[in-house]
C-alpha cells in the first residue's frame, strides 16, 4: 500500500513540473535556513558543556555601589580566594584564583610569539576536566609550571616531546612545561587559552600583589569554583554574600560588595546586567533566530499548502473517482500526505546539499566553528523528528481539504463555493508577507542603531592612528630614543605611551573627591595614564583649558578630566578646581569631549594624568601623506631594533572601535541573510499563485482582449488581488514589529527612535517585489493570441 502510495505521489510530481520544482526548492530552502539556525542554536545553547564540571562550576562576581548605580563586576581582590577556603571550604570543592587570560610573548630558543593565556592556581586542569595529552593530572602541582595547548606544542616544538623544556613568558619569567593538553573547543569560555601557567610564578613576579598596601582594593582577578557535591549555588552565595564587606576598609565598604556565584551556564547567554539585576543577553539573540528558523520553514509549507489546494481541480475528479469505487477518506488523506512526504524528502536532500555548501560561509559570518555531525544519533534523531514535523504541516491542510471532496461534486467539476473557495489561501499568502515584512522592518532597525551608532561622536581622531601593545617595559627605558627614531621616519607625526588604548577602560577608581561630594558616596572614575603628547597623538577635544606639556612643571600634579566627570561632580568653573585622589590634590587644567569607550552606552566619568610608569600601549599617529605599508613597514623595524624581544604587532585603533559593533554587525548580516531567503521563499509562492491565477483565468483574459483591453489592463485585473493582500500584510505587520524592536532597543542607552519611514519603505519593497515577482505571468497570460486561449477543442 505505502509502494502504491509513493509511485502515485512520484507520478503526480512528475506531471506538474513547474509546480513540483517551486515546492521542493522553497521547501528545501526554508529547511537549509532551520538546520543552519538550528546548528548555530545548538553551539550557542552547549556552550561551556564540553567541561564535565559544567553544571558544578561557577564564577565569583560582585555586585556594588558607585555612582549612585549598582554595577556588576566579574573581577575580585587577591585575598578573596583564601577567605572562601577558609572559611567557606566545606561548600567548595575547588577554588581557583586566576590572572585574567590575556596576550603574554613566549619564548623557546629563538622562537618567540605572542601567545594567549594566563595565570592560575592548582586545580584548574580538574576543574575544567582539560584532556591532557601529555602529563597526568598531578602536572600542574609544580609552582613554576606551565601547560601548552595542542596547537602551542605544535608551533614550538613540532612533533618533538615538549615536557621538561623550559619556556620564557614575557622575557622575565621561566617556566618549566609539565604537561600538554589538548585545544579547548571553540565554544568555551576559555577557547584560545593557549597556555595555563602556574598561579606562583605571577605572584612570585608582579610585587604590586605581593606587597600591595591593601590588597582588599584592586579588582584585578577571577575566582572559578567548583562547588561541593551536594552544595546548592543559591545557598552558598547568600553564604558569601559578606565574605567581602567583612575585610575591606570604610572606604570600600561605602561601595556595599555583594559577593555571588554565578554559573557557568548563564556565563555566555545570560551576561548583562544593569543595577545589579539581569537584563539580558545573547540568548535575547538565540530565541529571535529560532523564531526566525520556524517562520522561514513555515512560508516554504505555506507555499507547499498553497500550490496544493490551488490545483485542487485537477485533483477533485481523482477524488471522486476514488471514494466512488469505494475509498475511504483516510486512505486518501494518507495518499496525499504521502506526497507530502515525498516532497519533503527530496527537499531535505537538497536542503542538506546547500547546509554543506553555505557552512563555510557562515561560519564565517557567525565567528563560529560548526559542523554537521554526522555521527551524533541525536542530531539524527532530531532531524528525522523535523523532517516528519514538516511533512505534517506541509501536507495536513492539503490532504484533510482534498479528501474532504464529496465525489458526486467533485466528479461534477461542482465542489467549489464561489470567492470563498480561496479565501484560505490569500490568508495564508498573507502570513507569508506579514512575515516578511517584520523581517525586513527588523533588519532596516538593526541595521539603522548600527549605523547610528557608528555616527556617534568619539572624542577623539582615530584616522591614521596605531595602537602598540607593549609587553615589556624595554621601550619605556629609553622612550625618548624610540620616539625621535620613529619620528624620524617621516611616516609619523606624533607618539605618545598611555596605560590603555583610547577605546578601553583598564583602570578605575574610587579615590576621587571633590568639594560638596557626599561623604557616603561610592565613586568609580575611570583612570588612563598618559604621557606628553598624548593629547596630541589622540586628537583630544578640548572644551575647556589646555592640554599637559613640558612647559609647565607642575603638570605631574594636574589632572584632565572628560564632560561626564564634570557634569557628575557638578563643576561650574572646573578648570582650576582642586579634586584630592587619595592623598594627594590636583589641579584640573583641561576639560575634554567624553571619549567613547561603549559606543551604546554612556560616557563614564574619566581622568587623566601624567604617567611615571612604562606604558602599557604606544600610541601612534600616521603622517596624512603617508603609505600605510611603507608607514608600518618603517615603524616595525624601529621597534624591532629596540626591543628585539617582543615580536611587532599593531592595530588601527579606528578598527578596533569597529570591532565594539562585532555581535551586532554578525546579527545584522544573519538576519540580512534570513530575510532575503524569507522573501525568495514567499516570491516562489507568489509566483506559483500567480501562474495557477492566469492559467484559471485564460478564456477571460481571451474574451476580454477580443472586446480591446490592453495589455496594461489585463496586467491591472491579474495583479490587484495580490497587492491588496500586501497591503493588508504591511497593516499588520507593523505594530508587530514595532512592539519587538521598541523593547529591543531598550537595551541600548544610546539609540535610534522608529519613525513612520522605515515602516513606508518597508511596503514599498514589498510592493516592488510582488509586482516583479507576479509582472512575468501577468504579462505573459496578457500576450497570449486570444485564438488560442478561446479555442475549446
Amino acid at each position: 500500500m505505502i509502494k502504491n502510495y509513493l509511485k502515485i505521489a512520484w507520478r503526480n510530481l512528475y506531471r506538474s513540473k513547474v509546480n513540483s520544482f517551486i515546492n521542493v526548492i522553497g521547501l528545501s530552502a526554508g529547511m537549509a535556513v532551520a538546520v543552519l539556525i538550528g546548528l548555530w542554536m545548538w553551539d550557542e545553547l552547549s556552550f561551556n558543556k564540553t567541561h564535565g564540571n559544567y553544571d558544578r562550576i561557577a564564577q565569583v562576581w560582585q555586585n556594588v555601589t558607585n555612582n549612585n548605580e549598582v554595577q556588576t563586576w566579574q573581577n575580585v581582590p587577591f585575598p578573596l580566594a583564601a577567605e572562601l577556603r577558609k572559611s567557606y571550604g566545606s561548600d567548595f570543592k575547588y577554588v581557583v584564583m586566576a590572572a585574567d587570560i590575556t596576550n603574554h610573548i613566549l619564548t623557546f630558543g629563538d622562537k618567540k610569539l605572542t601567545t594567549r593565556g594566563g595565570y592560575f592556581e592548582p586545580h584548574v586542569t580538574d576543574m575544567l576536566t582539560l584532556k591532557m595529552l601529555k602529563g597526568g593530572s598531578n602536572s600542574f602541582n609544580d609552582p613554576t609550571a606551565i601547560l601548552i595547548s595542542k596547537t602551542t606544542a605544535g608551533a614550538y616544538f613540532g612533533s618533538d616531546d615538549p615536557i621538561n623544556k623550559v619556556m620564557k613568558i614575557d622575557n622575565r619569567i621561566n617556566a618549566t612545561i609539565t604537561g600538554v593538553y589538548d585545544d579547548i573547543p571553540m565554544n568555551s569560555s576559555f577557547a584560545n587559552t593557549k597556555f595555563i601557567a602556574a598561579w606562583d610564578l605571577f605572584y612570585n613576579n608582579n610585587d604590586w600583589v605581593k606587597h600591595a598596601e591593601d590588597p582588599w582594593r584592586p579588582n584585578a582577578f577571577a575566582i572559578y569554583t567548583q562547588l561541593a557535591d551536594g552544595a546548592n549555588p543559591a545557598d552558598v552565595s547568600l553564604k558569601i554574600k559578606d565574605a567581602k564587606l567583612n575585610k575591606v576598609s570604610k572606604v570600600l565598604a561605602k561601595k556595599k560588595p555583594a559577593l555571588f556565584l554565578y554559573p557557568m551556564s548563564r556565563w555566555h547567554l545570560y551576561s548583562d546586567f544593569k543595577n545589579g539585576v539581569y537584563v539580558g543577553g545573547r540568548i535575547q539573540y538565540v530565541w529571535m533566530f529560532g523564531i526566525i528558523g520556524l517562520f522561514v520553514l513555515l512560508l516554504a509549507c505555506i507555499n507547499f499548502m498553497n500550490l496544493s489546494t490551488a490545483r485542487s481541480e485537477k485533483r477533485a475528479r481523482e477524488v471522486g473517482i476514488r471514494k466512488a469505487i469505494g475509498s475511504m477518506r483516510k486512505q486518501l488523506v494518507y495518499q496525499f500526505l504521502s506526497e507530502s512526504v515525498l516532497v519533503v524528502c527530496i527537499a531535505f536532500g537538497i536542503a542538506l546539499l546547500f547546509v554543506l555548501l553555505s557552512l563555510p560561509y557562515f561560519n564565517q559570518l557567525a565567528d563560529k566553528d560548526m559542523h554537521i555531525m554526522w555521527a551524533n544519533p541525536v542530531f539524527w534523531l532530531m532531524l528525522s523528528v523535523f523532517c516528519i514535523v514538516t511533512s505534517l504541516i506541509a501536507g495536513s491542510y492539503p490532504a484533510f481539504y482534498l479528501s474532504s471532496f464529496k465525489p458526486v461534486n467533485a466528479l461534477k467539476n461542482s465542489f467549489r463555493v464561489g470567492k470563498l473557495a480561496a479565501m484560505p489561501r490569500k490568508v495564508l499568502v498573507t502570513v507569508q508577507f506579514v512575515v516578511s515584512i517584520t523581517l525586513i522592518i527588523g533588519t532596516i532597525i538593526v541595521y539603522k542603531q548600527i549605523q547610528f551608532a557608528k555616527d556617534r561622536a568619539i572624542g577623539f581622531s582615530s584616522d591614521g592612528l596605531v595602537c602598540v601593545p607593549m609587553l615589556t617595559n624595554d621601550v619605556h627605558k629609553h622612550m625618548d630614543v624610540v620616539k625621535n627614531q620613529l619620528l624620524q621616519t617621516g611616516a609619523v607625526t606624533s607618539v605618545a605611551e598611555a596605560s590603555a588604548p583610547p577605546t578601553e577602560i583598564w583602570s578605575s577608581t574610587s579615590g576621587i573627591e571633590w568639594a560638596g561630594k557626599d561623604p557616603a558616596m561610592s565613586v568609580d572614575f575611570a583612570v588612563t595614564e598618559v604621557s606628553y603628547d598624548y593629547g596630541n597623538t589622540v586628537g583630544w577635544q578640548f572644551v575647556k583649558g589646555r592640554d599637559f606639556s613640558p612647559r609647565f612643571p607642575a603638570d605631574s600634579s594636574n589632572i584632565i578630566v572628560n564632560e561626564a566627570a564634570v557634569a557628575f561632580m557638578n563643576l561650574k568653573n572646573p578648570i582650576g578646581e582642586t579634586i584630592k585622589w587619595f592623598d594627594q590634590k590636583y589641579t584640573v587644567v583641561g576639560v575634554i569631549k567624553d571619549v567613547m569607550q561603549s559606543p551604546y552606552g554612556r560616557p563614564r566619568p574619566a581622568v587623566y594624568g601624567l604617567s611615571t610608569y612604562a606604558g602599557a600601549v604606544v600610541l601612534l599617529k600616521l603622517g596624512r601623506r603617508s603609505n600605510t605599508s611603507q608607514a608600518i613597514a618603517a615603524i616595525a623595524g624601529v621597534f624591532k631594533k629596540n626591543n628585539p624581544d617582543q615580536p611587532f604587532e599593531f592595530s588601527f585603533i579606528d578598527e578596533d572601535y569597529n570591532m565594539k559593533f562585532g555581535n551586532e554587525e554578525r546579527i545584522s548580516k544573519l538576519a540580512w541573510c534570513f530575510t532575503g531567503l524569507a522573501i525568495l521563499i514567499s516570491c516562489l509562492g507568489l509566483f506559483g499563485m500567480a501562474s495557477y491565477v492566469a492559467e484559471q483565468r485564460t478564456k477571460e483574459i481571451g474574451v476580454r482582449k477580443v472586446l480591446g483591453a490592453s495589455v496594461a489592463q489585463i496586467w491591472v485585473l491579474l495583479s490587484t488581488d495580490f497587492i491588496k493582500v500586501v497591503l493588508i500584510s504591511c497593516l499588520i505587520a507593523s505594530p508587530v514589529a514595532y512592539y519587538f524592536l521598541h523593547n529591543w532597543l531598550q537595551n541600548y542607552d544610546y539609540r535610534i527612535s522608529i519613525g513612520p519611514g522605515v515602516f513606508v519603505l518597508s511596503a514599498a519593497l514589498a510592493l516592488i517585489i510582488t509586482i516583479i515577482t507576479i509582472s512575468f505571468q501577468a504579462i505573459k497570460a496578457a500576450t497570449v493570441n486570444p485564438v488560442k486561449s478561446l479555442k475549446s477543442e
